[in-house]
């Protein structure tokens, strides 16, 4: 009896023994799993990373053909790491493709591009990087002209042989940066090249519309009342390639206004014909009684063949170099012969003369534009004349000096002129003036130089026309309402 009890108890102290090494040698055997992170948290434990990848790759088929790609991954800060564990306690790929899709969107190969510039910093996605390169031709092109910027690439561009002008060099004014990389598909991915060319030009706030052309309308007319300015009419309707085109009642134009995400510079070489402008010359005749007028010697426009460089962003003229000036045929001078009743020092109506001499260009006429300096739109309620630093300034009519100061960020050296006919005329931006506050100025007398001085871009005249005194009660009206231009 007592053997027996000894054989049980060997019997159970063996099997006991076996259990315990079983669970030991089993304890001993650690396996290898991966563990999965999004965003540095854990999510769980799986046997196989290819099978999630491949799970995630299968789930995606929709993005596949929506991104036209052959591959969806998942998102970038998705981590998948090794691990020697004794836990053979795992996830499904099932388990952990749904928390993934709760938290974090799936990616794409593609193509990010960072733009800066002075005034912003952007960052753009496209899935092929050729997308991106032709959208840039596509909106330069459409800044410069089409025919002329193949003109230019393929240097098969026109040489001058006595006027026409020269595309030396354009460039962008923008520092652009791209990498390959893993893009969430729930930001904004172009996939082709007319969606993104229409954003560079347009931004995100697209709003165009048609606008049906009324009788005795002009494109400066429809620009100006739609708060555009002409340039951005122009780009908004490539089929018009001047201010002077003509409209037609009936007829259908877009209307948009642009709001580039690069900077296209153009810089260009002119040689142009100008008319010159005639003088007039008015003399007093005390014997005469006031309107008693007689134009005693008419005057003819001359003509002059003028040089020039300038520079353009966005298709807006930024900076204006004179080069040179030739005389074709001089200018004569008008001669009025007028009663003395009115003194020199008030302004007359026929007395209006062009601020600056010859061979100018108009940069920024009055109306709506991007302000060069803050890239916002504006009201701009002058006229920009450009010839080049040190040019003639003369005062636009009779009248009496009443300002000469400085301002920065704005004027610059600026003139105020009272014509004491209701009507004040200021000049800005001048390199210096040449009067003093109180003279007496006749029309087209000398009253200082071009200069780039206060907030400009490069020399040029900042003329304006005011109705009242200048911020003080009065207001600026259009220049041309008592110039011609």
């Amino acid at each position: 009896m007592k053997k027996i009890g000894y054989f049980i108890i060997f019997l159970i102290s063996g099997a006991s023994l076996f259990l315990l090494g079983f669970d030991y040698k089993k304890q001993q055997s650690p396996i290898e799993l991966y563990q999965v992170y999004l965003d540095g948290e854990i999510l769980g434990v799986i046997k196989n990373k290819e099978k999630l990848e491949e799970y995630i790759d299968v789930q995606g088929e929709a993005l596949k053909e929506k991104f036209n790609v052959d591959k969806i991954y998942g998102p970038s800060t998705l981590e998948i790491k090794k691990i020697i564990t004794y836990n053979n306690r795992v996830n499904t790929v099932e388990e952990i493709y749904d928390k993934i899709n709760e938290l974090k969107a799936f990616t794409v190969k593609g193509y990010q591009f960072n733009i800066k510039n002075e005034f912003s910093e952007k960052t753009i996605y496209v899935i092929d990087d050729k997308i991106f390169e032709e959208a840039v031709e596509d909106t330069i092109s459409t800044f410069v002209g089409e025919d002329s910027y193949r003109l230019y690439k393929t240097d098969n561009q026109l040489k001058i042989e006595t006027v026409g002008s020269i595309i030396e060099n354009i460039y962008l004014e923008d520092e652009i940066t791209y990498k390959e990389t893993n893009i969430p598909v729930n930001e904004k991915i172009y996939l082709d090249k007319a969606e993104l060319a229409q954003f560079l030009l347009y931004g995100e706030n697209v709003e165009m519309f048609k606008y049906t052309v009324q009788e005795g309308d002009t494109i400066e007319m429809v620009a100006f009342n739609n708060k555009i300015s002409v340039e951005e009419f122009l780009i908004a309707n490539p089929e018009f390639t001047s201010r002077s085109n003509l409209l037609f009642p009936g007829q259908e134009v877009t209307i948009g206004v642009p709001d580039p995400q690069i900077r296209v510079v153009v810089e260009e070489h002119i040689v142009r014909e100008v008319e010159t402008e005639f003088k007039t010359e008015i003399r007093y005749d005390e014997t005469r009684f006031v309107g008693d007028n007689e134009i005693i010697a008419k005057g003819e426009k001359g003509l002059s063949r003028v040089t020039q460089k300038t520079k353009t962003v966005n298709g807006q003229i930024v900076f204006v170099d004179h080069i040179s000036s030739e005389e074709l045929k001089p200018a004569i001078n008008q001669v009025i012969v007028k009663g003395n009743k009115n003194l020199p020092h008030i302004g007359t109506p026929d007395a209006w003369t062009w601020p600056t001499g010859s061979g100018y260009v108009i940069t920024t006429f009055y109306g709506y534009r991007i302000n060069p300096f803050t890239n916002e739109r504006e009201f701009h309620q002058a006229i920009d004349i450009a010839i080049g630093y040190g040019a003639e300034i003369y005062a636009s009519n009779n009248g009496v000096v009443e300002k000469i100061s400085y301002e920065e960020g704005g004027y610059g050296n600026y003139v105020i002129i009272n014509h004491n006919n209701g009507y004040y005329t200021v000049y800005a931006h001048l390199s210096k003036a040449t009067v003093t506050v109180g003279q007496v100025v006749r029309s087209g007398q000398l009253i200082g130089y071009m200069g780039s001085t206060g907030a400009s871009t490069g020399p040029h005249l900042h003329f304006e026309v005011w109705v009242g005194k200048p911020h003080a009660g009065g207001y600026k009206i259009r220049p041309s309402e008592v110039l011609s231009y």
